[in-house]
């Protein structure tokens, strides 16, 4: 990941291109959508798949809500297509209200127009997909200072894959509960050791009652979050569902695998190692992307600023990028 001067030259040089109307179809897409710092002037729409699309009409997340915080502003991540946010603040207020959460503190969303991230994740890109800290938002508010220091809490046992009873408490249990039960989630994943608790946990539970679980997925990571997919809004072209869970709750003889040493162990040496350095993975580029994300990149943002003739220094970075105000509950 490329660092201060750096990442500052590498930026100007790649919004000047922008400038000068030479947006290139083997251009890193990375470096065109993780520049943007405002959504496009168009229609709310998610585009592709989630691990390779982009995002028209982006929505911000207010950084202050009701019941919610947003993290690590100077990311500009905090953008999502506009089913993404109403579920976002309808599952903080619903959890707040019912005793569950006191508040969310929200990790990365989507960029301004979603599309390849600088660095992190690969997903994100279609504005559905949304990080939660497994930590609940403080009594007092956070200062932007205190957003992007503060340390996230992992719930596991330290260099182990068990749940730390230290830090679990049954209300993680009840918020990725509701987290789930809402249906226009697709998935919610996290870490196969949270998995095993949330099946533990409602063992009681038969049939219809345990559907939820279905849609809690383990992976590896996301024991300081969970990250939550949505499906693709109904009447959509160009926004691909990624496939359906597997039937059943996800628990038992499914999970069983996870729960073993094969995920965890380090990959064995080649026989032969090679004596030619590895190649690096090329990055995605624009012209493998949809096509409407050319669109997308090439849009004005809803101020009326040209995308293509915006001068690079105002383009760079989200220093300068008014903060979404806060929402109230509705």
């Amino acid at each position: 990941m490329l660092t201060g001067r750096t990442a500052l030259r590498t930026a100007i040089v790649t919004l000047a291109a922008i400038a000068a109307g030479d947006v290139g179809a083997q251009t890193p897409a990375k470096d065109l959508f993780g520049n943007a710092p405002q959504p496009a002037d168009l229609k709310a729409r998610a585009i592709g798949t989630y691990a390779r699309g982009c995002l028209s009409g982006g929505q911000p997340l207010a950084v202050d809500g009701p019941h919610w915080q947003a993290m690590r502003l100077s990311r500009n991540r905090y953008w999502g297509h506009p089913v993404l946010i109403r579920y976002l603040e309808r599952l903080a207020k619903d959890a707040a209200e019912a005793g569950d959460w006191r508040g969310l503190l929200v990790g990365d969303l989507a960029q301004p127009r979603g599309g390849p991230m600088l660095f992190g994740h690969a997903s994100h890109q279609i504005g559905l997909d949304a990080d939660i800290w497994l930590t609940e938002m403080p009594k007092q508010r956070l200062s932007r200072l205190r957003r992007e220091r503060m340390s996230t809490t992992s719930v596991l046992k330290k260099g182990t894959i068990e749940i730390d009873p230290r830090v679990w408490r049954e209300k993680h249990a009840r918020i990725l509960k509701r987290a789930a039960s809402y249906p226009e989630v697709a998935r919610i994943f996290v870490h196969p050791a949270i998995k095993n608790q949330l099946c533990e946990w409602d063992g009681a539970g038969t049939g219809k009652a345990r559907l939820w679980l279905r849609k809690i997925r383990p992976w590896y990571g996301h024991h300081y979050h969970f990250h939550v997919r949505l499906t693709c809004p109904s009447g959509y072209v160009g926004c691909k569902n990624q496939n359906p869970p597997p039937a059943g709750d996800g628990c038992g003889e499914a999970l069983a695998w996870w729960l073993g040493p094969e995920p965890w162990a380090p990959p064995k040496p080649a026989a032969k190692p090679s004596k030619k350095p590895a190649k690096k993975p090329r990055p995605v580029t624009l012209a493998q992307l949809p096509k409407a994300c050319t669109e997308v990149i090439e849009a004005p943002s809803p101020d009326g600023t040209p995308s293509r003739f915006a001068s690079a220094e105002s383009r760079i970075g989200p220093v300068n990028v008014p903060l979404p105000p806060r929402r109230p509950a509705n």
